[in-house]
């Protein structure tokens, strides 16, 4: 099995759950997504996040889901596990199920009712206690929460956390954050941890690479726009990596959209042939023709800008 821990880098794709049209678990079409996510060269999968439609799952299909994702994997890429919750006894019951199933880690994010820096920390040091030696990711996403974390707070944290190996950054705008976050364990005051970022699927991720990131951990219906982003950025060839991150740019944004954006995920990702169905349970939004439209106007676009670029 892959480890998850501070050296983490590339790209870490957050990952739909897929349903059948009747709302059941798809697990046929969980094992075409994740050939088709590995097949385009992600480092790593997350789940269980908040575009995998946790909320909505029960906690059998959780484990159902997880155990389905780690089959096929087969141990290829590290899976991190989305764990958070208000309760510290269903995060560590969820915990110990999904790291027994063969996870590599999990993301805690804090709950919306923390409301002063002192709640943030003493929230996470009950978080490191809960977990354990469970290595464990920082979502720090103020847009799903409603909670803001300086990033005093979040060094606070991880100075308190030693398996801690991760801060999924996802504050927006949130460059001057990741600066100062990877400027403290350049002096040496706090470890250097990973830093992958999230902000709207990536839509600032060459910026962010140039701050200090070392990747992304976000979902995209084109994750091999990352994945070259990526890798051009890490071989020193920054304006290739802008280019490609060009031609994807006005998709990526579409799919950004508050409202629908999960549905233009689904949408695009069934029209790929890596789910069979994009359905979404409810409550979840549906896409009207007009936006069907939009999107295949945008991914020709896309293409040809694509075969430009070479």
């Amino acid at each position: 099995m892959h480890r998850f821990d501070t050296s983490a880098k590339g790209v870490y794709l957050i990952t739909v759950t897929p349903f059948t049209d009747s709302g059941a678990l798809d697990l046929a079409s969980t094992d075409r997504m994740v050939d088709f996510c590995l097949e385009r060269g992600v480092t790593g999968l997350t789940i269980l996040g908040i575009m995998g439609e946790a909320t909505k799952l029960t906690a059998e299909e959780s484990r159902t889901f997880t155990r389905q994702v780690v089959q096929r994997v087969q141990g290829r890429v590290p899976i991190v596990v989305g764990v958070s919750s208000p309760g510290f006894a269903a995060m560590g019951e969820l915990t110990k199920a999904v790291m027994d199933l063969g996870a590599s880690g999990v993301m805690v994010a804090p709950p919306s009712t923390m409301r002063t820096d002192d709640q943030i920390v003493s929230y996470f040091d009950m978080v490191g206690e809960t977990l354990g030696a469970v290595p464990w990711c920082l979502q720090d996403h103020p847009v799903a929460t409603g909670v803001q974390m300086s990033a005093s707070v979040e060094l606070r944290i991880m100075k308190n956390a030693p398996h801690c190996v991760m801060l999924k950054h996802e504050d927006w705008p949130g460059l001057n954050k990741l600066s100062a976050i990877r400027a403290a364990s350049d002096r040496g005051d706090v470890r250097r941890v990973s830093i992958l970022t999230g902000n709207g699927g990536g839509l600032f991720l060459p910026e962010e690479l140039s701050r200090g990131a070392d990747g992304a951990m976000t979902g995209f219906a084109y994750p091999e726009m990352m994945v070259d982003v990526v890798a051009a950025h890490a071989r020193g060839d920054v304006e290739r990596a802008h280019d490609v991150f060009d031609a994807y740019l006005p998709l990526a944004k579409y799919e950004q959209q508050a409202g629908i954006g999960l549905a233009v995920r689904k949408h695009l990702l069934h029209q790929r042939g890596a789910i069979a169905s994009p359905f979404i349970r409810k409550p979840g939004p549906k896409l009207s023709a007009q936006d069907v439209a939009d999107l295949d106007r945008l991914v020709r676009r896309q293409d040809q800008r694509l075969r430009e670029l070479g």
